[in-house]
């Protein structure tokens, strides 16, 4: 059936914006080029599109001749502004933007363990209210939150988890009562999957499996361009996988004896520890990636390819043997990671692995190759091993991407007068 006339000129209304959004500032010729769209019908929807305060002229083209085709419309970006968190056992990032996800303000502060859960709710809030107040946003449109555990797929809400602090599930509902703004929580390791997709490691990817690396462990699973959450909300919570190298098996409370026991940050630096290897932190750097980091700087001569061919013949002043502690506690590592990639792979066949969090930014290509090259004799099914690109800023920037399209998607739709 053909569209009614309303339904129409909102198609084409959504359209326009996509590509304002896509491609920055276009002139009304550039957007008949880029629809399709007849002369009158592009000059109707950005007349409306003005109207509406979606967008505005932020400039002329570079043509000659000066009329309406010069003028360049883009999307009003203060329209709306956002914040994104970054919730950790530790403390809490936020950052706000406007609608097109320019940063406006950015703010941290730490949690101890000994805060109680009321104070330490406060904190985090309060926190949100001087970044917003900082970035000039009276209200705020949408929040993102990225935080561990899981979330409940019917209600979207953080579920009760075990081992992790009371205050993370007691902050969604304080947002929620104190700013007039929709709240929108996610699991961390989602997040920062949509942030590599969309920004990151695996932007020409639609099926792949994201490990993240750092304090703890998790996974994001990807299919088809699709998120997938599971029937509880659980898909990806490596860390409880039972493997082998552990000295007991996780519970359905503790995922000691799982995964986290062997990939986990503490895991790592025992492990380092063990190699005789130490690293200084540095810009808030988790003490797993400092180490990681490390160890890879001191088998990687500057300028060097870092591929497995190249390894044998190489040597650094640090670590001067191509089987020196740094190499070894690499190639230690890799194993135990190649163990719960393997896993994955047979399960999903995702084709590709992207070693996310700080761990796996930290490791770069160096570790993921060594990763890849266990996995191509453990499994069966061909998948690529990827180094996140983003690192711990992922989970903040799936955060935003996440309110972004929240907010353009309640802003771009036309809403019955």
């Amino acid at each position: 059936m053909p569209a009614s006339p309303s339904t129409a000129r909102a198609i084409n209304d959504r359209l326009a914006l996509r590509l304002l959004q896509q491609e920055g500032p276009l002139t009304a010729g550039q957007l008949k080029q880029l629809t399709g769209l007849s002369r009158p019908t592009v000059a109707d929807l950005v007349e409306r599109l003005t109207v509406a305060g979606l967008i505005s002229v932020v400039g002329e083209s570079g043509e000659q001749r000066r009329g309406p085709n010069a003028r360049l419309y883009g999307i009003v970006a203060d329209r709306a502004q956002l914040a994104a968190l970054d919730v950790r056992t530790e403390g809490v990032t936020v950052v706000v933007a406007d609608l097109l996800g320019a940063e406006l303000a950015r703010a941290s502060v730490p949690i101890t363990d000994d805060a109680g859960t009321g104070p330490a709710v406060e904190q985090a809030v309060a926190l949100v209210e001087r970044a917003a107040k900082e970035a000039g946003a009276e209200r705020l449109h949408t929040v993102g939150v990225g935080a561990p555990g899981l979330i409940d797929p019917a209600s979207g809400e953080l579920r009760d988890s075990s081992g992790l602090p009371a205050w993370h599930r007691r902050l969604v509902a304080a947002l929620q009562e104190r700013l007039p703004a929709r709240v929108i929580v996610e699991n961390e390791t989602n997040l920062a999957a949509l942030a590599e997709q969309r920004d990151g490691a695996a932007r020409d990817r639609d099926t792949f499996v994201l490990l993240w690396l750092g304090h703890g462990t998790g996974a994001a699973v990807v299919l088809d361009g699709r998120l997938r959450r599971g029937a509880s909300g659980g898909t990806g919570e490596i860390g409880f996988l039972p493997v082998p190298g552990t000295a007991t098996l996780p519970s359905a409370t503790d995922c000691e004896g799982g995964f986290h026991s062997l990939a986990g940050g503490a895991a790592i630096a025992g492990l380092a520890a063990a190699y005789g290897l130490t690293a200084t932190e540095s810009g808030g750097e988790p003490p797993a990636a400092a180490l990681v980091r490390a160890a890879v700087a001191a088998v990687t001569p500057p300028a060097a390819p870092s591929s497995a061919s190249s390894r044998s013949s190489r040597s650094s002043a640090a670590d001067p043997s191509p089987y020196g502690p740094s190499d070894r506690f690499l190639s230690a590592l890799a194993d135990r990671l190649a163990v719960g990639a393997a896993s994955v792979v047979a399960v999903l066949d995702p084709g590709c692995v992207v070693l996310g969090g700080e761990v796996g930014q930290a490791g770069g290509e160096e570790l993921a190759a060594r990763v890849g090259e266990r996995l191509a004799r453990m499994s069966p099914l061909p998948a690529e091993v990827r180094a996140g690109a983003l690192g711990g800023g992922a989970v903040l920037r799936g955060a935003l991407l996440t309110a972004r399209e929240s907010a353009q998607d309640d802003l771009f739709t036309p809403h019955p007068r």
